[in-house]
């Protein structure tokens, strides 16, 4: 099997940090792990992507072609909408749905989630809202692993196991606020399909 990801947002929002509790969780399910280093500005305020790919065989390149990505999982919905052409026809598209307004001509977020919700699997989740709820608006790339583990090809043990070890050296009261992170952006995706991996 295989298994692309896209991941989007702008510097600051913790990208990189969603790659690492994925591929982490991966790696300890057994599959093979390769991520691209970070492409756009990694500034706060500056366009950010990353790819990873995952696999039961040996990776040959860490870089994902437009069409073959399986899930694009964005902290930002016009991000998200930037990545499009790199999407599956049967592939998921999950995005927070609050908007960081960072250039002058934002366009109408309304139009923006409508687009989203058009596409075969297009997911907007209001990540800022749960994160608040949890206790830590900071939390919002964690809700966001886990509003997207219904479409992942590991087990939610594996995942909530690479959360603990991602935040582990922040200790025990970041641990758990993301842990409860995780499972409130996986309850807001309960009743999603899960895409099946590719078999390769």
């Amino acid at each position: 099997m295989k298994f692309d990801i896209i991941f989007a947002g702008v510097g600051g929002q913790g990208v990189l940090s969603m790659a690492a509790i994925i591929g982490r969780a991966a790696v300890a399910q057994g599959l093979m792990a390769k991520q691209s280093e970070v492409h756009g500005m990694a500034q706060r305020g500056g366009a950010v992507q990353a790819h990873l790919r995952l696999s039961d065989r040996a990776i040959a390149s860490d870089l994902i072609a437009g069409g073959g990505a399986d899930l694009v999982l964005s902290l930002e919905p016009l991000e998200s909408l930037r990545y499009l052409h790199y999407l599956s026809p049967q592939g998921a598209l999950v995005t927070a749905g609050e908007p960081f307004a960072n250039i002058p001509n934002y366009p109408d977020l309304a139009q923006l989630h409508a687009h989203v919700h058009a596409l075969p699997h297009g997911v907007v989740i209001e990540a800022e809202r749960i994160a608040r709820e949890v206790g830590d608006v900071q939390t919002v790339n964690t809700v966001m692993v886990g509003a997207a583990s219904p479409f992942l090809p590991m087990h939610a043990d594996h995942l909530e196991a690479a959360v603990r070890a991602n935040f582990q050296r922040k200790g025990e009261t970041v641990v758990n606020l993301n842990l409860a992170a995780f499972r409130a952006g996986r309850d807001a995706a309960k009743g999603l399909e899960a895409i099946a991996p590719v078999k390769a």
